[in-house]
């Protein structure tokens, strides 16, 4: 389910628009209204990023919840993973993240949670477009407007199922040297002090939360310059890095070098199967050194397609012990089942208390390169150009699940619509950069001749 009307966004993750373009006042009450019918007349807990528009969609999801009866609790600034960890401590009938994450400053967004504290499947994201698009909400006369509640501390529920996880007593012993780059997003007001919490010597920059941004809001590796110069100049043993929602981590290795994403959730997922044997759950676009982890620790591992839900979804299903994507979105189920910024930084200083540095590890990890490249496409133009590949690959075997998934013995290539952005996706991931950068731009080249005889 999705659907893409200029600048505005709407699909399994929720809604997402321009301010003062697409994502007005009325749209963002009357859909959030929706959802309250949906959810019922019960508590919602409502979080937000740091973006300057974050207080305005608030007092109109404000409106929108209480016009059919529901309990808006508010949690001010707080990362989406503990909104959903939240949401299913305090038994809240769902739960609205305003955050649009990673896309640029002028957009912002819904996310909406139910009440186990995931995000919608498209089943019930189906459900919900419908009531919104019936337009028969059934607002509630003034006698039964709900009180409007604020819930402080509410990052304490997430941080203590973490530390109810870990080796707190280690970490204590050991105090790691970490910096920290929160991208004055979501964490900006949490993460340093979850970080001495662990027992951690901890070195920060951006962590700001009044809404100016002072790095790119996607924790790439070229955005990341301040924090390795941080980790290089302080001696620490990590550096982690963090997007506006506090749901993804990147890693700096202590020779300040930042890896890829990949890594956060292959590193973590080392950290498990170690210790434990047990099923791995990841997305399609994941990178083969989770394969191969997996079978050096005979352990089973499983893809769904690409989006937290479905990851989550599966990995409840098969009791995995962790799993996630390829952008940086651990899952720790022990926790909960989200992406979850502060479970990846938690595990990852369990993995250094073993004896061997981060850049040590990843050299005796088999080497990949991985990259991705995006198309403007509206949602008729991105799926023309699956329809087309699937049948010129045919021959191929592709996964089909979700876009298109080629596999070669030393590489493999996905093409997918994006369900936050008005973009095709292409990601790849070969043994060598010439055969990434090749696959890449065969591919893309591919992608905008077919987009180019779509009428």
């Amino acid at each position: 389910m999705s659907r893409t009307i200029d600048n505005l966004k709407i699909s399994v993750s929720g809604v997402r628009g321009v301010i003062g373009e697409t994502l007005t006042p009325r749209l963002i009450s009357t859909f959030t209204a929706a959802f309250g019918q949906y959810v019922g007349q019960g508590p919602v807990i409502i979080s937000r990023d740091t973006r300057p528009s974050g207080i305005m969609v608030e007092q109109a999801v404000i409106a929108g919840l209480l016009s059919v009866g529901c309990e808006p609790v508010l949690t001010g600034i707080l990362p989406t993973p503990s909104l959903q960890v939240v949401v299913k401590e305090m038994n809240a009938a769902g739960g609205i993240a305003i955050t649009a994450s990673h896309n640029p400053l002028p957009w912002n967004a819904l996310k909406f949670v139910n009440d186990q504290g995931m995000f919608l499947n498209r089943i019930e994201a189906r459900e919900l477009l419908n009531i919104y698009n019936q337009e028969n909400t059934n607002h509630v006369v003034e006698e039964a407007l709900k009180e409007i509640k604020n819930l402080e501390n509410a990052f304490d529920f997430h941080q203590e199922k973490i530390l109810q996880n870990i080796n707190l007593v280690a970490l204590k012993k050991r105090k790691i040297k970490v910096a920290v780059d929160c991208g004055s997003g979501a964490g900006a007001p949490f993460t340093v002090n979850f970080l001495e919490k662990l027992g951690c010597e901890v070195f920060s920059v951006n962590t700001n939360f009044d809404g100016s941004f002072n790095r790119n809001l996607e924790p790439t590796p070229e955005s990341l310059s301040e924090l390795s110069k941080l980790v290089i100049e302080n001696k620490c043993d990590v550096g982690f890095a963090q997007d506006p929602d506090a749901d993804r981590l990147v890693i700096i290795d202590e020779e300040g070098q930042a890896l890829n994403e990949n890594y956060s959730l292959a590193l973590t997922a080392l950290k498990q199967v170690q210790a434990q044997q047990g099923p791995v759950t990841v997305s399609l676009a994941t990178s083969r050194l989770i394969s191969d982890i997996c079978k050096k620790y005979n352990c089973p591992i499983e893809f769904t397609r690409i989006g937290e839900i479905n990851v989550s979804t599966k990995m409840l299903e098969n009791n995995s012990i962790i799993g996630g994507e390829a952008n940086g979105g651990v899952i720790w189920p022990r926790v909960h089942p989200c992406r979850d910024s502060f479970s990846g930084m938690a595990l990852i200083l369990e993995l250094l208390l073993g004896k061997e540095s981060i850049s040590k590890i990843v050299k005796n990890l088999p080497k990949y390169y991985f990259g991705s490249v995006k198309i403007p496409a509206s949602s008729e133009e991105a799926n023309f150009v699956i329809s087309k590949l699937k049948n010129q690959f045919h021959d191929k075997n592709p996964t089909l699940i979700d876009g298109v998934k080629i596999d070669w013995y030393d590489k493999w290539i996905i093409i997918r619509p994006s369900n936050t952005e008005p973009f095709l996706r292409i990601q790849a991931e070969a043994d060598t950069k010439t055969k990434l950068n090749k696959l890449l731009k065969e591919f893309e080249k591919l992608s905008k001749s077919i987009i180019k005889t779509h009428i």
